[in-house]
């Protein structure tokens, strides 16, 4: 699945045409209560939201879009002392050759004297990507050089038990949907029980994400996730690391 057009894009330098910046939110081991990683979030350069960036994103850019989002996440995360994973999204569908869209990543993390090992790359299927043999294939390639990988958003749009199947990956983040109220919530205590269980056959980490309150927290906690992302902890901070707010 290659594309030398874009490869060449990347190569010779093209422009993307507009400018972005990131935000860092941090993803919390709660039980050993450290910082676990920072997710690197796309932010205009205002510090606006994504969306206007992304809108920028077509079929013509989104490769360099996305070598331009890992190159600028390793700079802006060793300038702030990120000394925890760096998790860097990236968008399947721009992804042609796995070992050589990681060139200008290693590359960067080597110019500013970031450890490599301390890359996780976080797969975002805002897009559907139909080949998922083409994703395995990304995915075998980040762990045969030692990169953690993440599956985001699992449990909504795309990112569902067909694709866990596929791709294998080291930690999944179950989508905000499934544990927003889950406190409260019969069925999504089970769908999130019996998702933990899966993934521990697995040996295959969780995250949960988007926790809004101090219930949500205890009663995922109690159920024995220790990865959590969310207000209650920490808004994303943009171009700066935000203070953590331990429950």
């Amino acid at each position: 699945m290659t594309s030398p057009a874009s490869c060449a894009a990347c190569r010779d330098g093209a422009s993307l045409g507009f400018d972005f910046s990131l935000a860092f939110q941090p993803v919390l081991d709660t039980a050993a209560r450290k910082v676990f990683a920072y997710e690197a979030l796309v932010r205009g350069t205002d510090g606006s939201g994504a969306a206007g960036v992304l809108a920028q994103v077509d079929a013509d850019n989104r490769y360099r879009f996305d070598q331009a989002c890992r190159v600028k996440a390793v700079t802006l995360a060793a300038e702030l002392g990120v000394d925890c994973q760096l998790s860097i999204n990236f968008m399947p569908n721009a992804v042609y050759q796995a070992a050589t869209c990681l060139r200008a990543t290693l590359a960067a993390a080597r110019r500013v004297n970031f450890p490599a090992e301390r890359l996780m790359f976080e797969i975002v299927e805002s897009e559907q990507s139909h080949d998922h043999a083409h994703l395995a294939h990304i995915v075998a390639e980040y762990a045969r050089q030692g990169f953690l990988t993440a599956l985001d958003d699992f449990g909504a749009g795309y990112s569902g038990l067909a694709l866990l199947a596929d791709i294998r990956p080291d930690i999944i983040k179950l989508d905000m949907a499934l544990i927003r109220g889950i406190d409260r919530d019969r069925v999504r205590q089970i769908l999130v029980r019996h998702t933990l269980h899966m993934c521990g056959e697995l040996g295959i980490r969780v995250i949960a994400e988007g926790i809004e309150t101090l219930e949500e927290w205890q009663t995922l906690e109690a159920m024995g996730v220790h990865l959590f992302q969310g207000y209650l902890f920490a808004r994303p901070g943009f171009e700066h690391l935000p203070e953590v707010r331990w429950p």
